[in-house]
């Protein structure tokens, strides 16, 4: 795909509340959009010409054509993409558009290498059990082959296409064809289950399940069920594009749902009410049994992933034991079924990091690699966010950046594995939406931060100039979407040099494997200076400057929630560490040998004097769990470690290295 059209970065609004009717959508033209965000350095614009509610136009057009309450079909809409087109390019899983309409070909799969695989097995981050992997023996069979590219559940923009005598790339490409598409694809499924096109909207429940695509009933009430929670709520939002969107509430409407018999399971899912579950039990080999978070081994974070394989492939991938690789939870990527493969209580085998594992659930989300894949579905965030805040509630974990994690926020947990550590989700997880579904606010824009306050970044989702690789042609293309982060220089300029990392080495700046410069949503940092519209902060030992007019793109944390802030003691550079083990004398009389390199730091780390980062939780014992044993022996060490959020990643520094100090007013 060549460069994209540009696009306007605008200031997304969602709010849920009541709305007195559709005309309301003129009023918010004016409103909601409030003032146009600046485009910041590498961010193009767009300007597409049309009224800021030429799409709400749209979805009434094609609901009159064809005979869709509009409700219903901006509803469906709205729980696929949530309005946006995407310029039409492809979702992770093949979904286009405004409609979220499927098509996936042979070759828009990519097909990694037996390197590529082999870099998402052997996860354990323990050298015990690193030791056990042999890697001629692992499963390197390339999972995009388990994508039967001829399901038609892959291909409903084509059929959609048929039903309204349009080209497939024109309903892929353009916003009102995929409208009229979807509206038709419907109309279709509601004929074919009730043989009418009723008025009312509650009776479209069939078509709502059917447009699904779920394999299983299940599957497919649980996203009809989100779309008419949004019909009897009401959304509104302004999309990247400048379309402001309404869709009234309609709290009196009742969906016909049909009677379902609940079926059997051998095993009962960890899961919330509501959330459509199964359990499909991983390897043994694949995870430690422990009795989490029994007896200190307190369960603190909960990391996301993304699979670049196949739902059934995954599952596959997890239930060999030659794989050395687990989760706790496969998301799949129509959000229509959570699986649970690890429970709770053990420790999986998914973020190759051994601290990390010990006190981290695993929670994979299925997207199968498509080539220039740029966003992920929202059925998909909806089940994830259902999930995670359920997990985040019983386990008492802070629903915060620093506690919810991406794998690409994982330390590398010795010198010889950062470089290739993992980089999923990856750019284009929307993290602020997606804190936002687990209740998450931010204020911004209110003036520039100074130097020694926290703040939260919180760049935009809005196109940057970014650079995909294609490891079967080994071409590059640039080109700009919607990204989760902004990008970072050495000094406050953007013809200063992007930000390096000294285990990454020479580094194409705009693309996703480099994570260096790049500060992604949602973490907290101390400013460490300004500069005109430019922000500093401290970030891998270095100033790390960003273009922030106004500071639109940080949230200053309010002093009544600061968080711990630590700098070095005296003068003396702090030793960083990528994993939070006991100190040697501590496994004495526990039969656990000690490990390899067991107090190694991270040696290109390290934070000068001055400096200071935010700790990502209270100081915590140095820890190595060992399940070598019939029961698991859990070593617990006298000295303790900050968890700290350093560069891209977390990391760890010595509690008896740093002091606490208060952030600047």
């Amino acid at each position: 795909m060549g460069v994209s059209r540009s696009r306007v970065g605008i200031q997304r609004i969602h709010t849920n509340r009541k709305l007195l009717g559709y005309g309301l959508a003129g009023a918010l033209a004016l409103t909601a959009l409030g003032p146009q965000a600046l485009a910041a350095p590498g961010v193009a614009t767009r300007d597409n010409g049309s009224a800021p509610s030429a799409r709400q136009a749209q979805f009434a057009r094609a609901a009159e054509e064809f005979k869709v309450p509009q409700s219903v079909l901006m509803a469906v809409s709205y729980r696929q993409t949530r309005w946006e087109d995407h310029d039409g390019r492809p979702s992770t899983s093949g979904a286009y558009n405004v409609m979220g309409l499927t098509r996936v070909l042979p070759g828009d799969v990519v097909r990694p290498g037996a390197q590529e695989r082999l870099a998402h097995l052997d996860l354990s981050g323990d050298p015990a059990a690193m030791k056990r992997f042999d890697a001629r023996r692992a499963p390197l069979a390339t999972p995009s082959a388990s994508v039967d590219t001829d399901d038609p559940r892959l291909h409903t923009l084509d059929e959609a296409a048929r039903l309204i005598g349009k080209p497939v790339d024109a309903v892929r490409d353009d916003a009102g064809q995929s409208i009229l598409a979807g509206a038709a694809l419907l109309a279709r499924y509601q004929r074919a289950a009730t043989g009418t096109l009723p008025a009312d909207p509650g009776a479209w429940y069939p078509a709502v399940a059917r447009y699904s695509q779920a394999p299983d009933a299940r599957g497919a009430d649980a996203f009809a069920e989100r779309v008419f929670d949004s019909v009897r709520t009401g959304e509104r939002r302004v999309t990247e594009d400048g379309q402001s969107l309404a869709l009234p509430a309609d709290p009196g409407v009742k969906p016909a749902a049909p009677a379902t018999t609940p079926s059997a399971q051998s095993a009962a899912p960890e899961c919330p009410a509501g959330l459509n579950c199964d359990v499909k039990p991983a390897d043994p080999n694949n995870y430690n049994v422990a009795n989490r978070p029994e007896g200190g081994f307190a369960i603190r974070q909960i990391v996301l992933h993304d699979t670049e394989a196949s739902y059934d492939s995954t599952i596959k991938t997890f239930q060999d034991p030659k794989s050395s690789a687990s989760t706790h939870y496969v998301v799949k990527d129509d959000g229509s079924l959570v699986t649970q493969v690890v429970a709770t209580k053990d420790e999986a085998y998914h973020a190759g990091n051994k601290s990390v594992n010990m006190h981290a659930l695993g929670v994979e989300h299925v997207g199968f690699a498509m080539k220039q894949g740029s966003w992920y579905g929202e059925p998909l965030y909806d089940a994830s966010a259902r999930l995670v805040s359920y997990l985040a509630d019983r386990f008492s974990i802070p629903l915060d950046r620093e506690h919810i994690l991406g794998h690409d926020e994982v330390p590398g947990p010795l010198d010889g594995y950062v470089a290739g550590q993992h980089w999923d989700p990856g750019p284009f997880w929307d993290w602020n939406h997606y804190m936002t579904l687990l209740g998450s606010r931010d204020c911004t824009g209110r003036g520039m931060p100074e130097a020694g306050q926290v703040v939260k970044v919180v760049p935009s989702f809005t196109p940057r100039t970014t650079t995909y690789y294609d490891p079967a042609t080994k071409v590059r293309t640039t080109f700009d979407q919607p990204v989760n982060f902004t990008y970072l220089y050495a000094a406050p300029s953007t013809d200063a040099a992007p930000l390096a990392d000294p285990y990454l080495g020479t580094q194409i700046a705009t693309e996703g494997p480099n994570w260096a410069n790049k500060l992604v949503a949602g973490g907290r940092y101390v400013v460490a200076d300004r500069q005109g519209e430019w922000t500093a902060v401290w970030y891998g030992g270095q100033k790390a400057w960003f273009h922030n007019p106004g500071g639109r793109f940080t949230s200053r944390v309010p002093d009544s929630s600061a968080p711990v802030v630590l700098k070095a003691k005296g003068s003396d550079t702090v030793q960083v560490y990528g994993r939070s083990y006991p100190e040697d004398a501590a496994y004495a009389g526990t039969g656990v040998p000690v490990q390899g390199n067991n107090s190694a730091p991270l040696t290109k780390y390290a934070i000068p004097a001055g400096q200071a980062y935010v700790a990502a939780g209270g100081p915590v014992a140095g820890d190595y769990y060992y399940g070598g044993t019939t029961l698991g022996t859990l070593v617990k060490g006298a000295q303790s470690f900050y968890p700290i959020r350093y560069n891209h990643r977390i990391a760890w520094v010595r509690a008896a290295d740093v002091q606490q100090i208060s952030p600047a007013g």
